[in-house]
């Protein structure tokens, strides 16, 4: 797999794609641990590579930190994706997302809240960085 912004795009697609499929299933008004549980088994069926519950590191002016950070899912080994169940969105999940990406050196990152009607139209927010921008388009 050559990593580029077209291969990113459509990866990002699938992953909104099983989100949905989940959500289409359930409804909203469940613990994000079940959408979680689900969200992975959807994955595995589309046959989708990821990591759950990834330990972020944190190192700092060259050291390595004992910090708990964990993303929900990496997916692909590019696609940062974190997962809410809330009533409402805070920016705090937003910085959350984009801190990961970072720490992670992923040029891509979606944030899908469970606790909505439609996760195509309110319920997911897709995020690049500067690393998505050196990417080549094709």
């Amino acid at each position: 797999m050559k990593l580029t912004q077209k291969y990113l795009d459509e990866l990002t697609y699938e992953v909104v794609g099983a989100a949905i499929e989940v959500h289409k299933n359930l409804g909203k008004g469940l613990l994000e641990s079940v959408y979680h549980e689900c969200l992975k088994h959807e994955l595995e069926l589309r046959k989708i590579k990821f990591i759950t519950e990834h330990k972020v590191p944190l190192i700092y002016k060259g050291k390595v930190l004992e910090v708990d950070f964990r993303c929900d899912l990496v997916v692909e080994s590019c696609l940062v994706v974190e997962l809410k169940a809330v009533q409402e969105m805070h920016g705090s999940y937003e910085s959350q997302v984009l801190t990961y990406m970072k720490l992670l050196n992923a040029p891509k990152g979606i944030l899908i809240n469970f606790n909505c009607n439609n996760i195509f139209k309110e319920g997911q927010k897709t995020y690049v960085n500067e690393h998505f921008s050196k990417l080549p388009k094709n």
